[in-house]
């Protein structure tokens, strides 16, 4: 089996498992961390997480510039401009650093004035405390981007994914035994900062050790440089349009409605996150193998046809979920974190079925940026994203954290599905009709899950534990075997088959 494929095929299987024991942890653990905070304190913590993100910015799409850079140089085995370009990053990022921490300073002294309008005097006193503690958590990542930059341009995804594994593991269990002792939010901030740089020292280790990462420093080109930040800089873009998208309305609704409401929305916003991932997971580890085909010129049919087939795999998958969280999500929400949090319910649907197309099609945010044609929908993204915040604003004062998801949906349609599709066909040269046809083949094997699952509601009454786990591998059983029959295709068929033997063989092996 060909390596670059090997680690995409076990990258994504432990991702998937990752993500699997990242949802149940979440399950067990934030019920928990609620109880230990209460509603309001976990409301702040979110809050001024969501602030002190807005630094990540300041990445200005450079990790993701490293890896089309990467490919360009090791397609023609340049290893002299790769240890250049490695100095020059290392560079690069130790200077943001310091930058996030200056802003960070100005925050920290800026705070009565940016959080004051809704919050107690201890309440700011902790948010200044947890952004201080978060600031420092995001400027030791920086320095950090270029060597996991290097291991994911390498496509070593087994080793990233299994740190990321035991980053899954280990983090919330450091957060649960802080808490216990009594430390509160500000512990764990303090948690996470531990864990976090304790995963940057492995990255570290292994680039150097096992990949022998290079850094020349002598040698700044200042051409590439500018180069890569005309390039990045609508990456940059980008990633303030899901800053603000992802992270305006918590601090909207801090504002607006306390942090009581900003708790709920954080529950809603929880759960879109695994669901998000769950479509991440497999386009990120396609992102440099699409780099290299379109800088080895093997484009076209090729790279459509790899959108198409990754955009159903995922569409598969996220279908069920979505599916599956309307029919059973509010007595799920309930038993969770208690009925105070059902509006987390309706919030959580509004966004899942808004971003559910964009993210089926997420490796074409990669095949433009390897084009270098990621410009367009940085510049629309931005103008959607200011739409975001003024659609919100009146939203949530009306609606509270429900209006704030309808501003972000209805600006993600816009921009995300509408705009997005037209410029994918008449610029990207994707194929959009082909990739839309082999999508809506999909549709008629959803019409007996669905039929299925409204005469469960009907006769199962799911609002009693066990009846609502019968009901959900009633319901599981019977999407899976109707897209088997009507959904999927020879290729898809074959993928399943080959995973499951795979699979059965290691089992085999381990228990002789």
């Amino acid at each position: 089996m060909d390596t670059g494929i090997k680690q995409i095929k076990y990258g994504a299987i432990i991702t998937y498992i990752t993500m699997f024991l990242g949802l149940i942890i979440n399950l067990v653990f934030t019920p928990i961390i609620i109880r230990i905070l209460g509603q309001s304190e976990y409301g702040l913590y979110n809050l001024s997480a969501s602030i002190i993100s807005y630094l990540g910015i300041l990445n200005f799409g450079f990790g993701s510039t490293y890896i089309r850079y990467y490919a360009k140089f090791k397609v023609n085995f340049e290893d002299e401009k790769i240890s250049i370009l490695n100095g020059m990053f290392m560079i690069i990022f130790s200077v943001i650093a310091l930058l996030s921490l200056f802003i960070g300073t100005i925050i920290i002294l800026n705070i009565n004035l940016i959080l004051g309008a809704r919050l107690t005097l201890n309440e700011l006193y902790i948010a200044k405390i947890l952004i201080i503690i978060l600031c420092l958590n995001l400027t030791i990542n920086f320095p950090g981007i270029i060597f996991t930059s290097y291991i994911n341009a390498n496509q070593k995804f087994i080793f990233m994914k299994l740190v990321s594994l035991i980053k899954t593991i280990t983090s919330p269990c450091a957060i649960i035994i802080i808490l216990y002792f009594g430390y509160g939010s500000i512990g764990m901030a303090l948690a996470t900062t531990f864990v976090n740089l304790f995963i940057e020292i492995i990255y570290i280790f292994y680039a150097k050790k096992r990949l022998k990462i290079n850094f020349k420093f002598k040698y700044f080109d200042k051409k590439l440089f500018k180069e890569m930040t005309i390039f990045s800089f609508f990456i940059f873009i980008n990633i303030l349009t899901d800053q603000i998208n992802w992270n305006v309305d918590k601090y909207l609704i801090g504002v607006f409605r306390g942090t009581n409401a900003v708790a709920i929305y954080s529950i809603a916003s929880l759960i879109n996150n695994h669901y998000l991932q769950l479509s991440t997971a497999i386009s990120n580890l396609y992102a440099p193998r699409i780099h290299i085909l379109i800088n080895s010129e093997e484009n076209g049919d090729i790279i459509t046809k790899l959108f198409t087939k990754v955009g159903r795999i995922q569409f598969i998958i996220l279908s069920l979920f979505l599916s599956g969280f309307i029919f059973f999500g509010k007595p799920f929400i309930i038993w969770w974190v208690g009925k105070s949090y059902l509006k987390a319910y309706y919030i959580i649907i509004i966004l899942i079925s808004s971003v559910t197309i964009p993210i089926i099609q997420n490796l074409g945010i990669e095949i433009q940026r390897a084009k270098n044609l990621h410009k367009f929908r940085s510049i629309i993204y931005l103008l959607i994203a200011v739409l975001n915040i003024i659609i919100s604003i009146p939203l949530v004062n009306k609606y509270g954290e429900v209006g704030a998801a309808l501003g972000t949906s209805i600006a993600l349609i816009i921009g995300n599905i509408l705009i997005m599709n037209i410029y994918y066909q008449k610029k990207v040269n994707i194929n959009m009709v082909y990739f839309w046809k082999n999508i809506f083949k999909l549709f008629p094997s959803f019409i007996i899950p669905v039929i299925g699952g409204l005469i469960i509601l009907q006769i199962i009454n799911i609002y009693y534990i066990f009846l609502f786990i019968l009901g959900i591998c009633l319901y599981s059983i019977l999407y899976c075997l109707s897209i088997w029959v009507l959904g999927m295709n020879k290729y898809e068929k074959i993928l399943i088959k080959n995973f499951l033997l795979n699979t059965y063989k290691y089992v085999l092996r381990r228990i002789k």
